[in-house]
């Protein structure tokens, strides 16, 4: 039996079934594949099968069923022709990196990254001759007066981490493709299930799988997704000879995330949206910082391009750091963890983790102040997360 064209199914059915091709046992659930080489019927068979000439499984660091039923699944969600999945999100970024650039190219990257990615690109690239410029994600005259001739690379987050700035895809991606460049966009927040970018114009979307894609904080992982020939000429030799591989069994986890993710992500948003608007009436929050607020600079933008707003939420407290970890502390229901897209609530104090590394001048520039306070929502009741949030002023 062929596989059908998921292209004509729904995100929902995408979600759970894209990819699945049943082995002779004829399972209902998505095996697990715990292998790391695969026998070949002859030495031929072997040859052709390692200098690409037929198809086939040849090691698991590069090729694997399990990882592959993900690949083809997450592909199929963000409406791209092909995605490569690797060890984690910030192994994604680099591995893209590593397969599109060269020395003397210049990256276009946002200011309000997470930190990682700012050193990724100021550190380490740069020591391969790659340079990069910071610009305001929400600023177009900015990317604008950046770009430069050896412009490769456009990179950004939207919305980003952890103001939830959001930029306009398709002005970005018309810009890019204007200079000659690609754009590459991490969907980390909001999911294919609130925002495709591909269709937008991005060349290339980049996951962090261990937030929202499982959805429950149980694997690393990492993808990006894209035009097959560009993937296939450009990125997947770098994993192949890289190896920062998936493994089969984080695969199988965020298959299963996948199944429940356009119910989950509609989930956050609803109680993410309910806990700004309460911040945002309290007369000790500064600032509440969510696309789903008519306060947000893009609240318009977010309309046309996200289905929802999303699960995180930032807000600033006067006092700075003191403030900032006294409320922290006093939560005994939320996780303080800086990970997110996890079905429990998560908090975390951006300057002094995420963006911790980054300099005083790093994180003024990229808006962290050390009055900020970023939570990721989850599907907890939304008055026992009020509560607990709610807990340092009667403490």
């Amino acid at each position: 039996m062929t596989d059908p064209d998921w292209s004509q199914y729904g995100l929902e059915t995408q979600a759970i079934r894209a990819g699945q091709r049943r082995t002779g046992e004829q399972e209902h659930s998505d095996p697990i594949f715990p292998t790391s080489s695969y026998v070949f019927g002859s030495a031929a068979e072997a040859a052709a099968k390692f200098t690409g000439q037929i198809p086939g499984n040849i090691y698991s660091r590069f090729t694997n069923p399990t990882v592959r039923t993900f690949e083809e699944r997450l592909a199929a969600l963000e409406g791209g022709e092909r995605c490569v999945a690797v060890a984690s999100g910030m192994a994604a970024i680099a591995t893209l990196g590593f397969g599109l650039l060269k020395a003397g190219d210049h990256v276009l990257c946002s200011r309000g990254v997470f930190g990682n990615t700012v050193l990724l690109f100021q550190n380490f690239f740069a020591k391969f001759g790659v340079a990069t410029t910071f610009v305001d994600l929400a600023d177009p005259a900015a990317w604008e007066a950046a770009i430069r001739p050896q412009t490769r690379l456009l990179f950004l987050e939207t919305p980003s981490n952890p103001l939830t700035q959001v930029a306009d895809i398709a002005q970005l991606a018309d810009l890019a493709h204007r200079h000659g460049a690609l754009l590459a966009v991490d969907n980390c927040f909001c999911t294919p299930a609130l925002q495709r970018p591909l269709e937008l114009g991005a060349d290339f979307v980049i996951h962090s799988a261990t937030k929202y894609l499982d959805g429950q904080g149980r694997c690393v992982g990492g993808a990006i997704v894209g035009q097959r020939e560009l993937l296939d000429k450009e990125v997947y030799p770098f994993l192949r000879t890289g190896g920062a591989a998936m493994s089969p069994f984080n695969a199988w986890v965020f298959l299963k995330g996948l199944e429940t993710l356009a119910l989950r992500m509609r989930a956050h948003s609803e109680n993410a949206l309910g806990l700004a608007q309460w911040l945002e009436a309290q007369p000790w929050v500064q600032r509440v910082h969510y696309p789903g607020l008519p306060s947000h600079p893009q609240f318009d933008l977010v309309r046309r391009q996200q289905k929802a707003p999303g699960g995180i939420v930032s807000f600033e407290l006067a006092g700075g750091q003191e403030q900032a970890w006294k409320l922290i502390d006093a939560t005994r229901m939320l996780s303080i963890t800086a990970n997110l897209g996890d079905v429990k609530t998560t908090i975390t104090h951006p300057a002094t983790t995420t963006h911790g590394r980054l300099s005083l001048e790093e994180r003024a520039a990229a808006g962290i102040t050390d009055g900020l306070i970023r939570l990721a929502v989850g599907l907890e009741n939304l008055k026992d997360i009020q509560d607990d949030v709610m807990r340092w002023r009667t403490a």
